[in-house]
C-alpha cells in the first residue's frame, strides 16, 4: 500500500524535496552515513561540552556531556541518539538544545551501531552509560534521584529497551523515559506498518535495519531488550512519554506500545500529532507541528525533573 501524501502537514510538504535518501541496504549503509555527515551543521547552540570515555564490553565507549550552566544537583537526561541502530552521532543537537532549554545536564551516548556491532552492543553501551553518570553523579554535579533516559526514534527503541533492562536487572531509578516516536517493533505488523512510501523512514529501509541490527535473528524471535514490543510483560518499568505522528510508519506500533503501558499499570502519556511524518520535526523545526512537538515533549520532561520534596 501507499501512504496518501496530502495527510501530510502542508509545512511539512512543502519540506519534502528538502530531505536526505534513506533507501538503506547492507551494500550502502556506509556511503549514506558519509552523505548525512556532508549535510550542511546545524546553528550552534550555547552550551558547555565536556567528553569522557569509560571502558565498555567491546572497548571504549564516548560521552559527550552538555549543560547550560554548572550549577549543583541538576538533574539529567541520558540521551540515546536516533538512526535506525545503523546511523547517527551522540553529538546531537536536540541534545544540547534540551540542555541549554532546560538548564540541566544531557549525557549523550555515542553507541556502537549495527550492523558492524548488532545487538546488544548499544544497549551494553547505553547501560554503562546509565551505570557510570549514577556512579559519577557527584563529579558530574547531577541528582541521581532525577534521572531519565530518552532519545528519538532507534534512540527511543534503544532506551525502551533499557528500560525493560533496568526493571529485570537493576539499576538507577528512572524518573522518565521519554520516547520520541521510537523504533520498537521489527515486524511492522501494524496498519501503518503496510504502507511501503512513508517519507525519510520507510518499510523497506526499517526492514534492512532490522535485519543489521537483529543480525539476522528471525523476526518473531527477537529479543524484547532489543525490539521493546515483543516484551510480554511491561509491568514495573519506568514512567513513560511516547510521541508520534500519523504518518510515521511506527504510528500504530507507537499507540499500541503506550497503551499496553498503560494497561499493564505504567504512567504513559502519549501524544499523536497528525500531519507528521518520521523525524519532520528534526528537518523542519520550524513548522508549527514540529514546535508542538517540541513543546510537548519539553513540559514531560521538565513535570519528571521537578524537584523531589
Amino acid at each position: 500500500m501507499e501512504l496518501d501524501y496530502e495527510r501530510i502537514d502542508a509545512e511539512l510538504l512543502v519540506g519534502l524535496a528538502q530531505l536526505p535518501d534513506l533507501n538503506i541496504t547492507r551494500e550502502n549503509v556506509t556511503s549514506v552515513r558519509r552523505a548525512l555527515a556532508a549535510r550542511p551543521p546545524v546553528p550552534p547552540i550555547d552550551v558547555i561540552e565536556r567528553q569522557y570515555t569509560l571502558p565498555g564490553d567491546g572497548g571504549s565507549v564516548a560521552l559527550y556531556v552538555y549543560r547550560k550552566s554548572d550549577r549543583e544537583n541538576q538533574p539529567v537526561l541520558l540521551w540515546i541518539h536516533g538512526g535506525g541502530y545503523i546511523l547517527g552521532s551522540a553529538e546531537d543537537a536536540r541534545a544540547k538544545m534540551i540542555a541549554s532549554n532546560l538548564d540541566c545536564t544531557v549525557v549523550s551516548v555515542d553507541y556502537r551501531l549495527a550492523p558492524e556491532h548488532p545487538f546488544p552492543a548499544a544497549l551494553n553501551d547505553c547501560h554503562a552509560a546509565l551505570c557510570w553518570l549514577n556512579e559519577e553523579a557527584q563529579m558530574l554535579g547531577i541528582d541521581p534521584a532525577r534521572i531519565a533516559i530518552g532519545g528519538a526514534s532507534a534512540g527511543a527503541g534503544l532506551a525502551a529497551g533499557l528500560a525493560l533492562k533496568v526493571r529485570d536487572e537493576g539499576g538507577p531509578d528512572l524518573v522518565l523515559q521519554l520516547l520520541l516516536y521510537p523504533m520498537l517493533d521489527n515486524l511492522h505488523a501494524t496498519d501503518s506498518g503496510q504502507f511501503t512510501n512513508h517519507p525519510v523512514w520507510n518499510q523497506s529501509t526499517s526492514f534492512a535495519a532490522w535485519e543489521m541490527y537483529l543480525d539476522g535473528v528471525p523476526g518473531d524471535k527477537a529479543p524484547m531488550y532489543a525490539a521493546a514490543a515483543r516484551c510480554q510483560d511491561l509491568s514495573g518499568v519506568a514512567n513513560a512519554y511516547l510521541c508520534v505522528g500519523t504518518e510515521d510508519l511506527f504510528y500504530d506500533e507507537d499507540r499500541q506500545y503506550a497503551a499496553r503501558l498503560t494497561k499493564a499499570g505504567v504512567s504513559c502519556e502519549l501524544a499523536v500529532f497528525p500531519g507528521l511524518y518520521h523525524g519532520a520535526d528534526s528537518f523542519l523545526p520550524q513548522a508549527r507541528v514540529s514546535q508542538r512537538l517540541q513543546a510537548s515533549f519539553m513540559a514531560a520532561l521538565s513535570d519528571a525533573f521537578r524537584e523531589i520534596v
